[in-house]
């Protein structure tokens, strides 16, 4: 009898063995799920506090978080390029000036290399992508197209529903919502926040309306409406998982929200009642020992940070201020929510445990620290993004501090599913920190750079010079900061992580300052110049 115990015990040990032998074998599914202007108010990323977000909670607590990773480039449009061809933009010159009408594919070095979704599908994989991936009208159809001549691209992004006061000319454009007192209403559509709500009292004609797909949608009220954008991009993704694959498949998920205006449905407000909301943590004259090129000369390539923090508290103040902070986090919980549906797709596959999820944002957002709300600045806030894998061999509930950044996700991607780039990439594989967090033999710097896009002019789809932008450094301990005209700033965030003492001038850390001016001269030796 023992024997027979011992017998059955090996044979379920080699069973079990053999199944984590072929599991590892299997070339595994790849999920993407970005987000736009999602800084890190995210639960247990130490952003805002009253942040609520269990469905992204719960795929941390199934994978790696990364507590310090960067945007290489904190706007839409450039950021976007760099994370789908896997090249910094100091490879690329695509910083972000004249971003509207700069499509990557026009740029004299992206034109010519393939992103991460055709290297996929010239390779086996099987495609979809649905909602923001590119920015804006910077999507190229042709990238998404399978080798079986199908489609894998879903549905445009879009930025509705807004209010409109039943004038045919506003009806793609929107107005402010009508509950603006008329003191109060500086600023453009786009500046709009508050619950889909019935605005029938508010006049004759009023009401929610989108064009989506070039046909125009009608939103009545909270409750009796459409589909949001992001709830439409949701619901294909849920369908792409409903259907039985031959090959292994790479489907991207982009999210339009928490980016403005600030609209959801009534239910997420609800979440954060007004009288309870905190802000962010802000520090009066924090601009005063920054580097004036930025705080003084404002000297960004769209420095509409400031413009969009004064207009709140010029027109509405501090309570104003209140309800802009409640909107941004409900917009969070609402796309937490459509997360959690895309979650719960992957999970009711046969396949959920060979499929990797990705979930970031395209860069962070102030929420009003440095009296600026928006992003496309060098400081933590704009640059820090939330960034967790999950997956097959991929240590689950665990953190790391090492700082990473959004050109690793194409080299992890290719990794894991054992392809080959068609050009040299600019990041490097996480598969080694998603193993071992703690003790992974990175191959990476010890730091992420990141860039910022000056005012200086550079010709259209002409590489931009380095010489002209602003850049900073993360280490796991500081931010150094170097703008385009010498300017420095340091700050430490062991002691300092709201980045309120700029140190770049102490003697006491004149050490580091040296060791980060090194780190960055090295990292711009192959930037355009």
């Amino acid at each position: 009898m023992i024997q027979l115990i011992k017998n059955l015990i090996t044979f379920v040990l080699l069973a079990l063995s053999f199944a984590l032998l072929a599991n590892a074998e299997k070339t595994p599914n790849i999920v993407i799920i970005i987000c736009d202007d999602l800084n890190d108010s995210v639960e247990g990323m130490g952003g805002h506090p009253q942040a609520l977000t269990p469905n992204i909670n719960r795929l941390i607590e199934l994978g790696v978080q990364f507590t310090n990773a960067a945007s290489n480039v904190p706007i839409c449009g450039p950021s976007r390029a760099s994370l789908w061809s896997g090249l910094h933009p100091i490879s690329t010159g695509l910083y972000g000036g004249n971003q509207h009408k700069e499509r990557w594919y026009q740029n004299e070095v992206l034109k010519t290399k393939k992103t991460l979704f055709e290297v996929f599908t010239s390779q086996g994989y099987q495609n979809f992508s649905t909602g923001k991936i590119h920015h804006n009208g910077h999507q190229q159809l042709d990238i998404f197209k399978n080798t079986d001549g199908s489609s894998g691209w879903g549905s445009y992004p879009n930025f509705g529903p807004l209010p409109n006061d039943g004038k045919e000319a506003n009806f793609r454009r929107g107005v402010l919502p009508p509950w603006w007192p008329e003191n109060e209403r500086a600023g453009g559509w786009g500046d709009g926040f508050g619950p889909i709500q019935d605005l029938s009292s508010y006049g004759e004609g009023y009401g929610w309306s989108m064009f989506y797909n070039g046909e125009l949608w009608e939103y009545r009220d909270g409750h009796n409406r459409d589909l949001m954008p992001d709830e439409i991009h949701a619901e294909e993704a849920v369908a792409f998982l409903s259907e039985e694959r031959e090959k292994p498949y790479i489907l991207t998920v982009g999210f339009s929200r928490p980016h403005s205006p600030w609209y959801a449905p009534q239910e997420f407000f609800d979440m954060f009642p007004l009288e309870t909301i905190k802000l962010a943590p802000y520090l009066k004259n924090d601009l005063d020992d920054c580097a004036r090129i930025l705080a003084e000369d404002r000297d960004l390539a769209e420095p509409w940070g400031w413009y969009k923090y004064s207009k709140i508290m010029n027109n509405g103040g501090m309570e104003k201020f209140k309800r802009w902070t409640r909107a941004y986090l409900a917009c969070v919980a609402f796309v937490d929510a459509q997360v959690g549906k895309v979650l719960d797709a992957i999970e009711a596959r046969e396949d959920a445990d060979n499929t990797i999820i990705i979930f970031t944002s395209d860069h962070g957002y102030h929420m009003g620290e440095k009296d600026y709300i928006f992003k496309l600045t060098p400081w933590e806030e704009s640059v820090r993004i939330p960034l967790v894998v999950s997956g097959p061999n991929i240590a689950a509930g665990k953190e790391s501090k090492t700082p990473v950044a959004l050109i690793d996700i194409f080299p992890t991607c290719l990794d894991y599913a054992k392809l080959e780039s068609t050009h040299s990439l600019d990041g490097y594989s996480l598969k080694p920190l998603l193993e071992n967090p703690q003790k992974g033999q990175w191959e990476g710097a010890d730091f992420s750079l990141a860039a910022c896009g000056s005012q200086v002019k550079s010709e259209l789809h002409q590489p931009a010079l380095a010489e002209n932008q602003h850049f900073s450094i993360r280490t796991e301990q500081y931010r150094y900061i170097r703008c385009r005209n010498g300017e420095e700033e340091l700050y430490d965030h062991y002691t300092d992580p709201n980045e309120w003492k700029n140190l770049s001038s102490s003697k006491s850390h004149a050490s580091v300052v040296k060791s980060m001016r090194k780190r960055l001269d090295k990292a711009l030796e192959k930037a355009i110049n």
